[in-house]
């Protein structure tokens, strides 16, 4: 237990400082802040000269929205990210707990993806006026963690597929923007044709914005325990799927000897 804790905690640690040079301050906070940030502040005020939703609206969101920003692009990244610093043969040729060795390179990319939907809430509010009573505080942490860890679980699909995909980023792209637009983070989920609100309920933060804009509102936390609970079923899919892939493409990596080559 104890070897499986340190390839858990440490190993996804030295796994994100090693590959990514967003840990420099002068690379972080203008790509993992500033670029969530005036996200949130384009859409806020293009639904103000829209008379198309309040503030609050946008903020709630976009801020969770933003859990995207660390959980998908990191997580992916850390996995397919192995190959192409051809570190990949490397680690898989160790005896490693494969589960530790893969869910541990999660954790790092939740926490950060949680500062980032933090601290997306907290500018929001302060530069649109935007007002959440302090007893919501706890039940909107609640949601927003439980939406990153589902997003993480998104994320290691992508980072699962960039063992044999040529680039990993571009499905992330790719799956940032299309959870931008299915997921109901500035249009309703109900003003969108049912085609693209079915495939945005099979997405990481669907439920998770639905729950947060209703605890904004007032509501409790035992009022969105459905949301959170499907929010968090989808998310453990995801991550039982890319799993599954990894172990299929390390099988067939090394099977092939391919697993650093396209």
């Amino acid at each position: 237990m104890r070897t499986w804790l340190r390839i858990f905690f440490r190993g996804g640690m030295f796994a994100y400082r090693g590959l990514f040079a967003w840990v420099d301050p002068r690379v972080y906070i203008p790509s993992m802040l500033g670029f969530p940030l005036f996200q949130l502040l384009f859409f806020a005020y293009v639904g103000r000269a829209a008379s198309f939703q309040d503030d609050t609206f946008y903020v709630v969101g976009n801020a969770i929205m933003n859990a995207n920003a660390g959980a998908i692009f990191g997580t992916s990244f850390t996995i397919g990210g192995e190959r192409w610093t051809h570190t990949l043969s490397s680690v898989l040729a160790t005896p490693a707990n494969r589960v530790a060795l893969f869910v541990g390179r999660a954790l790092p990319n939740i926490v950060n993806g949680f500062f980032v939907s933090a601290f997306c809430f907290t500018a929001g509010c302060l530069l649109l006026d935007v007002s959440i009573g302090r007893e919501q505080i706890p039940a909107l942490v609640v949601v927003v963690l439980v939406s990153t860890i589902s997003c993480a679980g998104f994320g290691l699909v992508i980072g699962s597929i960039g063992l044999r995909a040529r680039d990993s980023v571009l499905y992330a792209n790719l799956a940032y923007f299309g959870m931008l637009v299915f997921c109901g983070v500035n249009v309703p989920l109900d003003d969108l044709p049912e085609w693209m609100q079915s495939i945005g309920r099979c997405l990481p933060l669907t439920h998770g914005i639905e729950a947060g804009r209703e605890v904004a509102a007032g509501a409790t936390l035992a009022d969105v325990q459905s949301l959170l609970a499907t929010e968090l079923f989808i998310g453990t899919i995801y991550g039982v799927l890319a799993y599954g892939l990894f172990r299929f493409f390390e099988a067939e990596g090394k099977r092939r000897a391919s697993l650093e080559h396209a």
